[in-house]
């Protein structure tokens, strides 16, 4: 062969290999354990078990983010509230859009590999169309549905490997859809009132040694107030006292087959527990704990109704065979009439046993929740030097505005942080006149997940200050119907923020900075080795704050809200910095369906 033909050769199969579609390795166990230390690939929701959300890239820093751009821009398709965190593996990007549809798309230039379209089979979805992720394992891609559906798709190329339902349907159907209303009753209200249970799902799955683990939401019931007009954030929540819903649990599942291998049940009889006064950390509640009481046998079976909503992917602990996740407010949301008790376990972090779904141990924020404070933030792994001793511990940003960090084998609370959000009669009871009490509903931190930077010490949190005036009031008896005691939970309309915090875990929790924001943070962190801290808001900037005061270095409107955790990866030998802006409608801000990649200029 001549050295012409050859070099021909040569150049013919560096095209055919060009063309080649992406393909990414094998996830196994291994590459699961080993993925903090992986500087390419976002393998798991959090980034790694501990759910640290912190990345290892560190060519955009302090001095280069100025010159971060958009590279490359992926169209879902689909304008609704996006909450994406996408996964990265050899290249390729995995990211859910919302109805629980799933695409894969070439991380360095955006181009679609393969799309899966979810058909749901729910006649109407309980908690909206949001979906927050999917995991990677075992040559497949998992997504739990907006329809409570546990799926396996082929990670080359999108099919179907199995459907499994994460309820049992005879049961779901024996329980119906759980409704109430009501109506134009009260013109005070200026809406119709209404809701129903049903079981959803929307965070991305885990998985590890051979399952894969998801829970449910749209188990702790609430009545909610139709917004006035298209796109308006959700105006109140409605309590009223009543038998609705299931209870929430996680659920473990034979990631080859789907076969159920396990299942934790949040709420269990007995689960009235001690009728705190105050909480675990010495924080009164203000209960008529003699009322609760004598209300209790004619409520013993409310635990079968008790919620307890699961809104995120655990932490896992490989060493200790431990999992970590938080759990819902109890239902029915915000009237505690009807579930005397402290409603044991929810609105409270959990340990559970990885193999077996055992309880190991919970602790609950908020006994007989009344005001929706959700454990809703995902927790992060680290270890703390507690008087001179290291300690594996475990931490959670909650809605109630501190920073909880506990011993991983015990929960021993180990201490809870200087409060990161405005604190305003907390654990007050609602009055007739209304009191305005803070954090609200939304938190604290809502949903949006924290970055840890485990050599620094440091946790970073997205919060926000947005009050809610909680009322207590009665509909008379008319028309042979009962008197309705209920309870309206209405967020303020002005006066919100954001508040981007930096605690320090090696001091006992101690604010470090806080950076305000003009709209509340609701979407998640991103710290990078780059000492970088990037964040998103409903307005459609997404920013990079500098990680040793907070001080902005760097911004790009993305035309929609970016309500969604930013990652980092490299892909084709160059760091990027990746972000769903897509809004959300029960905040308000608007809507979208872009994945949007940054980079430095060539």
């Amino acid at each position: 062969m001549t050295r012409l033909r050859f070099a021909a050769c040569l150049a013919l199969l560096a095209a055919v290999a060009g063309a080649a579609p992406l393909r990414a390795g094998p996830v196994d166990d291994a590459r699961l354990k080993a993925a903090d230390g992986d500087a390419a690939d976002w393998l798991l929701p959090g980034r790694d078990y501990g759910g640290r959300r912190f990345s290892p890239i560190s060519s955009i820093d302090r001095t280069s983010v100025k010159r971060l751009a958009p590279k490359w821009i992926y169209q879902t398709g689909y304008a609704a509230t996006f909450q994406t965190s996408p996964v990265v593996a050899d290249g390729v990007m995995y990211l859910t859009a919302p109805f629980s549809h799933v695409m894969a798309v070439d991380a360095a230039t955006g181009r679609e590999l393969w799309r899966y379209e979810h058909k749901s089979k729910a006649k109407k979805l309980c908690c909206g169309p949001a979906n927050r992720g999917a995991s990677l394992g075992y040559g497949k891609v998992f997504v739990a549905t907006v329809d409570a559906r546990l799926v396996a798709l082929d990670q080359a190329t999108g099919k179907v490997v199995w459907d499994r339902p994460l309820t049992d349907a005879a049961d779901e159907e024996a329980r119906g859809e759980d409704r109430a209303t009501l109506g134009n009753a009260d013109p005070a209200l200026k809406g119709e009132v209404s809701g129903a249970t049903g079981v959803g799902a929307n965070a991305a799955p885990l998985v590890y040694d051979g399952l894969v683990v998801s829970g449910i939401t749209g188990v702790g019931y609430g009545l909610h107030l139709d917004a006035p007009r298209p796109g308006a954030p959700l105006g109140a929540v409605i309590g009223v006292a009543g038998r609705y819903g299931r209870p929430g649990f996680m659920a473990a599942f034979d990631a080859r087959t789907g076969e159920p291998v396990w299942k934790f049940d949040v709420t269990v009889p007995d689960w009235e527990g001690s009728y705190s006064e105050a909480t675990a950390y010495g924080v009164p509640l203000h209960r008529d704990v003699a009322a609760e009481k004598a209300a209790a046998a004619e409520h013993k079976d409310a635990w079968k109704y008790g919620g307890g909503s699961i809104w995120h992917a655990p932490a896992y602990d490989p060493e200790r065979g431990l999992l970590f996740f938080g759990v819902g407010n109890p239902s029915p949301q915000s009237a505690g009439e009807s579930r005397p008790g402290d409603n044991l376990h929810t609105s409270s972090l959990v340990a559970v046993d990885a193999k077996t779904g055992k309880l190991r141990w919970a602790f609950q924020q908020t006994p007989h929740d009344l005001w929706g404070y959700d454990v809703a933030s995902p927790p992060s792994l680290f270890d703390v030097e507690v008087d001179g001793r290291k300690i594996a511990a475990v931490g959670q940003a909650s809605k109630l505005g501190w920073y909880f960090v506990h011993e991983r084998e015990t929960g021993r609370l180990l201490y809870k942080s200087e409060p990161f959000s405005p604190q305003q009669n907390m654990f007050r009871a609602p009055t007739p006149e209304g009191i305005t009490i803070a954090p609200g509903v939304a938190g604290g931190v809502n949903w949006s997940p924290a970055s840890v930077d485990p050599a620094a010490g440091v946790a970073y949190v997205a919060a926000m200050h947005w009050p809610a005036v909680y009322r207590a009031s009665t509909l008379p008896a008319e028309g042979g119907k009962p008197e309705v005691r209920y309870f309206n939970i209405e967020p303020v309309t002005s006066g919100t923020y954001g508040l981007l915090t930096a605690i320090d875990l090696k001091a006992g929790g101690r604010l470090l900075w806080q950076t305000k924001t003009p709209e509340p943070l609701i979407g998640g962190v991103l710290a990078t080795a780059g000492g970088l801290v990037f964040s998103g808001e409903g307005g459609g900037d997404f920013s990079a704050f500098d990680a040793k005061d907070g001080a902005k270095l760097w911004s790009f409107n993305a035309g929609a809200g970016v309500n969604a955790p930013p990652i980092a990866y490299k892909a084709g030998g160059k760091d990027f910095v990746a972000v769903a802006a897509g809004g959300s409608q029960i905040w308000g801000f608007r809507q979208g369906g872009a994945v949007i990649a940054f980079g430095l200029p060539d």
